[in-house]
């Protein structure tokens, strides 16, 4: 990850909740304080020239409303901004606005202000949302949080089209042609054929690039292929249904699949893929589009045989995990009012689009009326190599892994990561049967926590 080193504040963690700050000049500081000052606390985006843009467009609310703000890039590295935000509410001190993801809004809603009124105007503005993002983005039925375009993203399958076609016969530029919708060939993209293809690629020396650690990116495709096969762990009413025959399915699918996948896949980070992909050694991995942008700056001639597309399709239908990442504005805010009327700038159509060409399409609106960016139809190599990042057509839904748990037992089982777990314990021996009494054990115990 790519460090503006004079330009933010580091989170350092300690064994405590309440991490120590250690504080660089941040991006910008506007300091005519006519109107009172402002900080907001977001993630270090992946990729390069995100942030930058990010701080322009703040900077440009704060020289017209006479507003001082603060601005701090706080990596996800170490876990360093969930530490952060941890920090913060305990301390009921810090920014005035920060950023959230997966379920860390449920987890600190009682520390956040509500912000109905703001989502009132913004759903008026920019029209519907993806109902996965309201899953995450309420509590209790009520908005505690913005929803945001800024990195914000689909865990979108991203292959290289000429070493599938090659080695599996598989073409997916047919499948997701460019600009189009999905065609009725993309039926046969399924987890059945994407293991035939696995094995063809391994024996061919390029194997899949799939992670199976306690990882983002591991629980975010082991949540789309168990939604695949209708596989939930604990349903919504918080009963668990880890012994069901559609969860032995789908453990026995990533058993089968992780004896293609390289041999340390179980030690992964979220940045091994993304190398895994650029190094050219890989021809599938899940991801958005940062690592395509990476490799279109670092190794070109992978990035021209990089191609965007839809996950594959179970017995229960084809989901594409999403992970929306939210603002929330802090109940301690010293200045609530200008932290809204921020808020309602940065979500505007105007700030979403430059969002999204800035980080190269990686960043996806959770407004469904934003999906007509030309970004994603313009950017390559090749040219349309994104077209199908937002869901384009088809059978596919977007879907939050973990869910429908009640947010705070998904959280655990999402921070455990209870699925890639499984897989990795009945692939090194384990009978199935065990497995699962692992599993209904320890969502037994989230639900006591």
């Amino acid at each position: 990850m790519r460090r503006l080193r004079a330009t933010r504040r580091q989170f350092l963690a300690t064994t405590s909740a309440a991490a120590a700050v250690t504080m660089f000049p941040s991006p910008y500081v506007r300091r005519a304080n006519a109107a009172g000052s402002l900080s907001i606390g977001l993630w270090d985006h992946w990729v390069p020239g995100a942030n930058e843009v990010q701080s322009t467009i703040i900077k440009e609310w704060a020289d017209a409303e006479k507003v001082e703000v603060t601005v701090d890039f706080i990596t996800s590295q170490g876990n360093k901004l969930m530490l952060a935000l941890a920090a913060e509410a305990m301390a009921k001190s810090g920014h005035d606005i920060m950023e959230f993801t997966n379920w860390e809004a449920s987890e600190h809603a009682t520390s956040l202000e509500p912000t109905e009124d703001v989502m009132k105007q913004v759903l008026e503005r920019n029209g519907p949302i993806d109902p996965s993002v309201e899953y995450l983005g309420k509590w209790k039925g009520n908005w505690v949080t913005v929803p945001m375009t800024r990195g914000s993203l689909l865990m979108s399958v991203c292959s290289r089209f000429d070493l599938l076609k090659q080695h599996a016969g598989i073409d997916v530029q047919a499948m997701y042609p460019a600009g189009k919708d999905a065609a009725p060939e993309a039926d046969k993209w399924t987890w059945d054929n994407l293991l035939i293809a696995a094995e063809k690629l391994q024996k061919a020396g390029f194997a899949f690039g799939i992670p199976l650690g306690v990882t983002t990116d591991s629980v975010l495709w082991t949540g789309g292929m168990f939604k695949a096969f209708g596989a939930d762990l604990i349903d919504a009413k918080g009963n668990v249904t880890a012994k069901t025959d559609a969860v032995r399915q789908a453990v026995d699918y990533g058993k089968r699949l992780a004896a293609f996948l390289p041999p340390d896949a179980a030690a992964w980070d979220d940045a091994s893929n993304n190398k895994w992909l650029i190094s050219g050694r890989g021809s599938l991995i899940f991801n958005p589009p940062s690592a395509w942008a990476v490799a279109k700056r670092d190794a070109p001639q992978v990035a021209e045989k990089c191609w965007t597309h839809g996950f594959p399709k179970g017995p229960a239908g084809r989901f594409n995990p999403m992970l929306p990442r939210l603002y929330g504005v802090w109940s301690f805010s010293k200045n609530k009012a200008a932290a809204k009327s921020l808020l309602l700038h940065l979500t505007s159509r105007q700030a979403a689009e430059r969002q999204v060409a800035s980080s190269q399409g990686y960043d996806l609106p959770p407004y469904t009326k934003f999906y007509d960016f030309k970004t994603w139809n313009e950017n390559g190599p090749p040219v349309s190599t994104l077209s199908h990042y937002p869901i384009k057509g088809g059978d596919q839904k977007s879907t939050i892994a973990c869910s429908p748990a009640p947010p705070l037992i998904a959280a655990q089982i999402w921070n455990q990561a209870i699925m890639p777990k499984m897989i990795v314990r009945h692939f090194r021996g384990e009978p199935m049967e065990k497995t699962l009494d692992w599993a209904e054990g320890e969502l037994e115990g989230f639900k006591r926590t």
